[in-house]
């Protein structure tokens, strides 16, 4: 072998090998190139991932239809396996090699053999082998092939850095999207659902998952782009699983495989293969996990899509932030507005009916008296006037308590009110609330005298989710439905077991849109109704716009 032997390459083929900074460019033509100056009729590349497997395969001399033949490209074990880290390999006749394990059904038979592996930053990143020369495979090859590769490793490295400074300007404008997004108001739903969609193109992942708090102490799938997402939103992870690592630590983590995973708590993610988990980090606090998901197959993500995952997914965390600020300030100033209209019932109308209620009871007296007429038609006629008075001090006093009471823990009545009150901002006008109780519609004063019965028939998880039901279908119309009346329906029937309680939602909008295509508010509210063995539909309602149904059992 002569330390010069690599002269005899062409310049022209080293041209080609460094004239791209496409990766898959310079890897096909790495195998080409090498093929070309040992004049192999076959050669083939095989790229490793981080178990020392094919990540990809890049091959010469057999065509398409014969790939597909032949099927899934060799996994790196018997005579590949054996080409050394640091060294290349010649075998004369693969069939006298004890490593040899035969060629896969429809492949050419080869005889000589040349391998070398593609060596990047000391690190191993393919194998490289050739086979079939005429006459067989020399040291001179070898030493040909050791040039090349010294030449395709830098230029493999340039068209990374390429790749990564292109990933990079991509994530900096889903970044500069998201910030913008916010900026602009959007609603948060808008946002997250936005966030999750274009980190899932940025990223080339096929599927991209929000997982946020959910019920309790539980964090859920809210929303879900890409691949077999449908089934996906609603989704719950375990406490000591990867995701609820990632939200604890702050950390965010690679899996190479998830359906090769040893442990899988997650069954549906067991058919996806690379994941990404990113935290949703802002001021050193966890506030969800972003989840990136590739399809078995697929190469692994990369440190430098985890650094920029983890960038972006804290403008999501941000989304959170903000999109909370704005909730909190919209019910402080509520409830700024409610305690003012309390005091000022407190000081006048309570005063006033107290005061009408003296003077007709003055009047009663006189009537009493006989001095006018018919006395006892005037007694109960006044008698009436006198309890419906009383009635509606009760009320008002009731209606004053709950006003001043900012308690999270205010009744399950009061939560829906508080809900409708604070829809009267993005819709324009206040929907109007209708309860029912076993089949009969119930007026304000008797809702409140029934109150404990709904908090005691359906329990906190359940209230906690129908309150969940009636803030996204007034935020869906409030957003896409253009709506100048909505009605929201509360029917409970029965309880335990046998017991229903049954949410509808009505306006008179422009109706479900075809060309809406993220829907993850309604996949909410039918994970929300299966979790608990219910039901979840939509349709058209009677006033032309859409009409919701929501109904769970109560045992």
């Amino acid at each position: 072998m002569t330390t010069s032997s690599h002269k005899r390459l062409p310049l022209g083929a080293l041209l080609s090998l460094v004239g791209t900074l496409d990766l898959d460019g310079v890897l096909q033509s790495f195998v080409d190139v090498a093929c070309d100056i040992s004049d192999s009729p076959y050669g083939a590349l095989s790229v490793l991932d981080n178990r020392g497997e094919t990540a990809a395969f890049y091959y010469h001399g057999i065509d398409e239809n014969l790939a597909r033949r032949i099927g899934h490209p060799p996994v790196g074990r018997g005579i590949i396996g054996q080409i050394p880290v640091d060294d290349g390999i010649i075998i004369d006749d693969l069939s006298t090699s004890e490593q040899f394990t035969g060629f896969p059904e429809h492949h050419p038979p080869m005889t000589s053999f040349l391998g070398a592996p593609l060596r990047i930053h000391e690190q191993v990143f393919g194998r490289l082998y050739l086979c079939d020369k005429p006459g067989g495979y020399s040291d001179e090859d070898l030493d040909d092939l050791r040039f090349l590769g010294a030449i395709a490793a830098v230029a493999v490295e340039n068209s990374q850095l390429y790749a990564q400074a292109r990933d990079a300007e991509r994530w900096t404008r889903v970044s500069q999207r998201v910030t913008t997004t916010l900026l602009e108001g959007a609603e948060e739903e808008d946002a997250l659902a936005l966030i999750t969609e274009e980190i899932r193109q940025v990223a080339d992942a096929d599927t991209a998952l929000m997982i946020l708090p959910s019920v309790g102490e539980t964090w859920a799938c809210e929303f879900a782009d890409g691949a077999l997402s449908e089934g996906l939103v609603g989704t719950v992870f375990p406490p000591k699983g990867r995701a609820m690592t990632v939200l604890r630590e702050g950390q965010g983590l690679l899996v190479d495989s998830m359906c090769r995973a040893s442990t899988m708590r997650v069954r549906p993610l067991a058919q996806f293969g690379p994941a990404l988990y990113a935290p949703l980090l802002a001021r050193g606090k966890s506030s969800g996990v972003l989840l990136l998901l590739r399809l078995p197959g697929r190469e692994e993500f990369s440190r430098e899509s985890l650094s920029l995952a983890e960038a972006v997914a804290s403008q999501a965390a941000l989304a959170l932030e903000l999109a909370s600020a704005r909730h909190a300030e919209d019910v402080a100033t509520l409830l700024d507005e409610r305690t003012r209209i309390g005091e000022d019932l407190h000081d006048l109308a309570i005063q006033q009916l107290f005061a009408t209620g003296m003077v007709l009871s003055r009047i009663r007296e006189r009537i009493a008296c006989g001095e006018t007429l018919s006395p006892d038609y005037q007694v109960q006629a006044l008698d009436q006037a006198l309890a419906s008075v009383d009635d509606s001090v009760k009320q008002i006093r009731s209606i004053v308590h709950n006003l001043r009471d900012p308690d999270p823990t205010v009744i399950f009545v009061e939560r829906l009110r508080r809900e409708t009150s604070l829809a009267r901002n993005a819709l324009g006008f206040a929907p109007s609330l209708v309860f029912s109780l076993d089949g009969q519609p119930l007026s304000d004063a008797e809702v409140d005298d029934v109150a404990d019965i709904f908090d005691a028939r359906l329990g906190a998880d359940r209230a906690d989710d129908v309150v969940a039901v009636v803030r996204e279908a007034l935020s869906n119309a409030a957003r896409h439905a253009h709506a100048s009346s909505v009605r929201v329906g509360i029917a409970l029937v029965g309880s335990g077991p046998g017991g229903l309680i049954v949410v509808s939602v009505h306006d008179d909008g422009r109706g479900l849109d075809p060309a809406q295509t993220r829907r993850s508010g309604l996949d909410n509210l039918a994970s929300r109704a299966r979790r608990h063995g219910g039901y979840f539909a939509t349709g058209s309602s009677p006033e032309g716009g859409v009409a919701i149904e929501w109904r769970v059992p109560l045992g």
